[in-house]
């Protein structure tokens, strides 16, 4: 047990002593000035349980207030909102949501600039030129592992990349490993992990550089931490075993 205790604390010692590369972003930009082409984002697609917020404008008070009833609603529930609240058209399961006079509309698996064009197209059957705006209500990003703060975090805007995500979070702790990052995704009902380095310059190139509504974003832990996690342990086991040593030997001097 203490040769186990005195190993992890070698290993500690040596991992400490390493040079702390790791806590470097874009480890490998060694010129004073570096330039890349801002490729195209992958833009985000409206999910089933996204709230997004809809209005109408037309040349009609009338139409205006038809279209904009202030209904947070779904195929599945309603509830009413006053206008000073985030009111808003909830996705259903099935990529729907219930609007005013249309009835139900399949907007799941589009853009906003998709749906947007979508509902413009059938309002016109009712009244001329109107202008539809759609934005996300509820686009939200997890951050968790090894970050000061981890959490859920609802984005005021639909464009965040990786770095600005980290940012929300408190950074990353001294423990997480910068160069394995891994973005959980959900598309279309299909889940896709992929890993980005945030210590190669490489990564602004990275179709995962934006993130998307719902993305997970996990920071692992790295060695030092896990061997820290090994030496507490070890402690925790040493200090157990010590006790039923003594334990033992109090029982033998009482039955003595």
């Amino acid at each position: 047990m203490r040769f186990g205790f005195v190993y992890v604390l070698i290993v500690t010692v040596f991992i400490s002593c390493k040079p702390s590369l790791n806590l470097i972003y874009f480890r490998d930009l060694k010129d004073l000035e570096y330039t890349t082409k801002i490729g195209n984002r992958t833009k985000p697609h409206i999910q089933s349980d996204d709230l997004l917020g809809i209005t109408v404008s037309t040349l009609s008070p009338e139409s205006n207030a038809l279209f904009n009833n202030g209904v947070i609603q779904s195929t599945v529930k309603t509830a009413l909102v006053s206008k000073d609240n985030n009111e808003g058209y909830l996705v259903d399961e099935n990529g729907f949501i219930n609007f005013p006079v249309l009835g139900l509309i399949q907007v799941g698996g589009l853009t906003k600039e998709e749906a947007t064009q979508k509902l413009t197209s059938a309002i016109e059957k009712f009244v001329r030129k109107p202008i539809v705006n759609i934005r996300f209500i509820d686009f939200k990003i997890s951050v968790i592992g090894e970050v000061n703060r981890p959490s859920n975090y609802t984005v005021p805007t639909e464009k965040i990349n990786i770095f600005q995500a980290i940012a929300l979070a408190g950074d990353l702790t001294p423990y997480g490993k910068r160069n394995n990052i891994a973005i959980i995704r959900e598309n279309e009902g299909v889940r896709k992990v992929v890993r980005i380095n945030l210590n190669n310059k490489e990564v602004l190139n990275s179709p995962y550089f934006y993130l998307q509504q719902n993305d997970v974003v996990y920071v692992e832990p790295n060695k030092s931490k896990a061997a820290q996690a090994s030496l507490s342990r070890s402690n925790v086991q040493f200090g157990v075993s010590v006790a039923l040593s003594i334990l033992s030997i109090l029982t033998v001097l009482v039955r003595i």
